[in-house]
């Protein structure tokens, strides 16, 4: 493929790309085979458009809310069957380009993931922004940093934290799920600012990573007790925010553990991605009123406005050895369902990625 500036509309010298799409919908339990892998044409890029050879696809749990017939009112659409799963965060390099400012070679994010190539439009909103095409700085990261840390996932942590939690001096902070790739930056972010971090995950291991390598105040595995029994040893005089990545269960415990005036940002609800009928709202959200506490849902994408200070910041913790960061690699394409299902159960740490090429 040249990477020459082309015309016309037609498909680039017969070249084929593969792409993965959706061929059921889960009712419980995600596999591997709700899913096929398709060959498909590449074709040229029209004006303003440029074609991209993605090279590292994001793998989030939040993908598999969108695998339903139909998604959350106010979220992301869900999926169409047996067609390219748009609105999934992917870096590449330009192949082709006819719009203003992109360039054969440039280092790129945009939303149309799991497939080798894309035409992408430049200037096009994609997941509110976030998944705009967009030139990347390969010297300040490795590309795939901008899938995580440096990406959405960063954005969602810092202003969870910032402007959701309204983070205040004095807090104890609880994160769960914080060994996944928004609750590990969480409950950093708000260490390295002073606060004493509980963080909860589903493995001894993951709970050994949280305090051995991450250096959280407390930690402990949500599989091994109750989660409110738990959370009581971990702080018992209370918490004032609570990072929620999990709900069900995880936001019934943290409803009954907040100080008064405690927040909860409302990031994910992971309990419930995988249940046909949804999990049962907390028993106890009375303590909401009682206790004055403020419940906020926020997704990361509607704070672009943050995402500059957000990656000079996290950026310059990860040069200095502050923050850690973990990977859980994924190699090839085809590989992208069978690592949803993983990160689904559970069974990686970090940032799950698929390297395409």
């Amino acid at each position: 493929m040249s990477g020459k500036r082309r015309g016309g509309s037609g498909e680039v010298r017969g070249l084929m790309g593969r792409e993965v799409q959706p061929v059921a919908h889960p009712r419980d339990e995600l596999r591997p085979d709700h899913f096929h892998v398709v060959a498909v044409p590449v074709r040229e890029p029209g004006p303003g458009e440029v074609l991209v050879r993605n090279t590292w696809t994001s793998v989030d749990p939040g993908l598999r809310v969108r695998l339903r017939a139909t998604g959350p009112d106010g979220y992301f659409a869900a999926f169409p069957l047996r067609a390219a799963m748009d609105g999934i965060m992917t870096v590449g390099v330009v192949v082709a380009s006819r719009a203003d400012g992109f360039a054969p070679g440039d280092t790129v994010w945009h939303a149309a993931g799991w497939r080798d190539y894309a035409v992408v439009r430049a200037n096009e909103p994609a997941l509110g922004g976030l998944g705009t095409l967009t030139r990347l700085d390969t010297a300040l990261a490795p590309a795939e940093w901008y899938l995580g840390p440096l990406g959405g996932m960063g954005l969602t942590a810092y202003a969870g934290l910032l402007a959701a939690a309204e983070l205040r001096g004095g807090d104890v902070v609880w994160v769960s799920a914080a060994a996944g790739a928004v609750g590990s930056l969480a409950a950093q972010l708000a260490k390295l600012r002073g606060h004493r971090v509980i963080g909860s995950a589903g493995s001894a291991a993951k709970v050994a990573y949280l305090r051995d390598e991450l250096g959280l105040d407390a930690a402990f595995d949500h599989r091994a007790a109750p989660v409110a029994a738990s959370l009581r040893a971990a702080a018992p005089d209370g918490i004032d925010v609570y990072f929620d990545n999990v709900g069900g269960a995880h936001l019934e415990a943290a409803l009954g553990a907040l100080r008064r005036g405690g927040r909860v940002a409302l990031c994910g609800a992971v309990s419930e991605y995988e249940r046909a009928s949804g999990a049962p709202g907390p028993r106890n959200l009375f303590q909401a009123i009682a206790q004055g506490l403020t419940l906020r849902g926020f997704r990361g994408s509607a704070h672009m406005d943050r995402m500059a200070e957000m990656q000079r910041e996290v950026a310059g913790l990860i040069r200095d050895g502050r923050l850690r960061h973990r990977e859980s690699i994924v190699e090839g394409l085809e590989q992208a369902p069978q690592a949803l299902a993983r990160v689904l159960a559970g069974a990686t740490i970090g940032k799950t990625l698929v390297r395409i090429a």
